[in-house]
């Protein structure tokens, strides 16, 4: 079974939403990359099955990004923090809209994850969105939990990046 076989079983066919979202993203040139457990499985040893999609999307195209989304069969919610988008398969596509992940799509690097090519933000960027997404208070414990666990997927692949741990972080994960 190949990687894209293995997440499309996982998911109910999520490749295919995925790639449709790639896609999408490339053919209108919009400025783009995965974050979250997608970008984690790049820069870690082991890839973990997820149906989130997390991504990061141009400010200023993001209103034509998700017009074009819906075109090609995506159904669009939006939230103060996010825009919430459902394909054909269980994945659910999270497009996260804070300022702190503003600069993200200009670092992002190419990628094959699950056997589908794509952007990730970069490492340096990975990390920090997950420290971030865990000092959320409001994120469910089981959340959190999944981003402290990924930090330190993350550190065993990249020692070097424990320079960069925050202190409340470091505490949490020694």
């Amino acid at each position: 079974m190949t990687e894209r076989q293995f997440y499309d079983w996982q998911t109910a066919g999520g490749g295919g939403d995925v790639i449709r979202l790639v896609e999408v993203m490339e053919h209108h040139e919009i400025p783009w990359c995965m974050i979250g457990g997608l970008a984690v499985n790049h820069w870690a040893d082991e890839p973990m099955a997820t149906a989130d999609v997390d991504l990061v999307i141009a400010t200023e195209c993001l209103d034509d990004a998700v017009h074009a989304l819906e075109k090609v069969g995506f159904k669009s919610k939006s939230y103060p923090w996010s825009i919430n988008l459902r394909g054909n398969s269980k994945v659910t596509v999270q497009i996260s809209t804070g300022a702190e992940y503003e600069g993200f799509p200009s670092r992002a690097v190419p990628a094959d994850v699950h056997g589908i090519l794509m952007r990730v933000a970069s490492l340096q960027d990975t990390l920090n969105g997950k420290i971030q997404e865990w000092r959320d208070p409001e994120r469910r414990a089981s959340k959190r939990l999944k981003d402290l666990v990924d930090i330190l997927r993350l550190l065993e692949i990249h020692p070097d990046l424990k320079d960069h741990i925050p202190e409340d972080v470091r505490v949490k994960i020694q």
